[in-house]
């Protein structure tokens, strides 16, 4: 992809084609604005103004482009992504307005995961320009993020295991000089059991390990952001059948929107005292794999009863979690992709949402609409912590429910590791896209991001 800081720039009234957005509402006088060479091109390509559709048009020696969007009063992050996609490279601006919230997906439709290609296609930016100027330097940073999701899941286990999540966790280090704290080996057994056993049986090369950073004032309030970092999941010695493994890839997609996360908060230099965690393991198969019926000691202290090795992404965040805690936050947030049964409730556009706090929540649910990364909130229900019980330990990993409510009784599970009165969210986020949108590629994907990043810069920007 071309130079992300290359494609919005200030207008300064240099040379560009001109870009008409309309709705249906207005399409009548638009067109009847237009002289008749331009009327009958919107003819021959069947342009009335319908959202998502566009036209070329003859201007003068050169040419414009129309685009149909829902509403012209309001765009969406996406309704100017499809034109980044298909015009040529080149240097555009909004004709009648700015192009606001769509300049988001103007740099997200121009992102490309070519670094496997042995001859990438070879395409020039396109610029679009704005007066709005400054609103150019968060949304590139908002679609930095977003496109660090996408490249961390997109790359295969083998070039993203837990030594790459630890060179990405030392970029932030380096950048924003944020303290590191990497456990591993002796110390990862003692420390966090349960990473240890998950982990362990991966190739050296894979080791597991815990990964800490903490950045920012002391004094200012202090949040964690935990994600999940499985980087390859077999399901262990319940092994996945082969099309299960498929995308496993992107198990460490939390990890992903965690790291982004961080990245936000200290680039933004958002007054608050940030603790990142990230377990990452491969859950691999060897002779020392840990067993369905093993007990797990965990850092808290809870016994696990292993249910089933493929539910292995929620000890990992219970070590992490009760890591976390131990720091007396007042807002914890995990990513996890954890359980298929959230796909089925949502499908793969919108993270499940668990919080304690029905504040918290509300303010989640805003700022993805805002965002146009909406999310979904679904029960801690009482009543399935049941589903968890061990006749034998604290705590089974694996729920007894039948295939009943399984993003429930798997953030309950994450729920007995993150101390009491802890503001606590968890979202159960696919991390991939199947298939192609306007601005989002099929791929690795960034869900729930934005939503949290716009809740911290509500209630924390503010704060200093």
């Amino acid at each position: 992809m071309s130079d992300k800081n290359a494609l919005i720039q200030p207008d300064r009234g240099q040379s560009a084609v001109s870009i008409h957005l309309v709705d249906k509402d207005g399409f009548d006088a638009v067109r009847k604005g237009l002289n008749a060479a331009q009327r009958t091109a919107l003819e021959a390509q069947r342009f009335e103004g319908d959202a998502g559709a566009q036209a070329i048009l003859p201007d003068g020696e050169g040419w414009m482009a129309v685009a149909g969007v829902a509403d012209t009063d309001r765009l969406s992050c996406w309704c100017m992504a499809k034109l980044a996609e298909t015009l040529p490279a080149g240097t555009y601006r909004r004709i009648g307005g700015e192009p606001g919230a769509a300049m988001f997906g103007w740099v997200t439709g121009q992102y490309r995961f070519d670094r496997y290609v042995s001859e990438p296609k070879e395409e020039g930016p396109r610029v679009l320009l704005t007066s709005e100027v400054k609103a150019i330097e968060p949304t590139l940073a908002e679609a930095e993020a977003v496109m660090l999701v996408r490249d961390l899941v997109n790359t295969p286990a083998e070039d993203m295991g837990p030594a790459q999540l630890e060179a990405e966790a030392e970029n932030l280090h380096k950048a924003y000089r944020a303290e590191i704290r990497v456990t591993r080996g002796d110390m990862l057994e003692h420390d966090f059991p349960m990473v240890h056993a998950v982990g362990r049986a991966a190739a050296r090369s894979h080791a597991p390990r815990m990964i800490e950073l903490e950045w920012g004032n002391p004094k200012h309030p202090r949040i964690a952001i935990v994600g999940k970092g499985v980087c390859f999941d077999s399901g262990g010695l319940d092994v996945k059948p082969s099309a299960g493994m498929l995308l496993m890839k992107k198990d460490m997609g939390g990890a992903a929107h965690a790291l982004a996360l961080a990245r936000l908060i200290m680039q933004a230099q958002l007054p608050v005292r940030l603790h990142l965690l990230v377990p990452a393991v491969e859950n691999a198969i060897a002779g020392n794999s840990f067993r369905p019926g093993d007990i797990l000691k965990s850092r808290a202290g809870i016994s696990v009863e292993i249910g089933n090795t493929d539910a292995e992404g929620r000890l990992v965040l219970g070590d992490a979690l009760a890591r976390a805690g131990e720091n007396e936050p007042e807002l914890v947030i995990d990513f996890a992709t954890l359980t298929g049964a959230a796909r089925v409730a949502l499908g793969p556009d919108l993270p499940a949402l668990f919080a304690r706090e029905d504040d918290t929540a509300n303010a989640l649910l805003e700022a993805g609409i805002a965002t146009d990364d909406a999310c979904w909130r679904l029960p801690l229900h009482e009543g399935y912590r049941e589903y968890m019980k061990s006749d034998i330990a604290d705590i089974n990993n694996a729920g007894s429910g039948g295939g009943f409510a399984g993003s429930t009784t798997a953030a309950l599970f994450l729920d007995r590791f993150v101390p009491k009165g802890v503001d606590w969210v968890h979202f159960d986020t696919f991390a991939w896209r199947p298939s192609v949108k306007p601005g989002r590629s099929k791929g690795g994907a960034a869900l729930g991001l934005r939503a949290a990043w716009q809740m911290l810069r509500n209630r924390y920007e503010k704060a200093d």
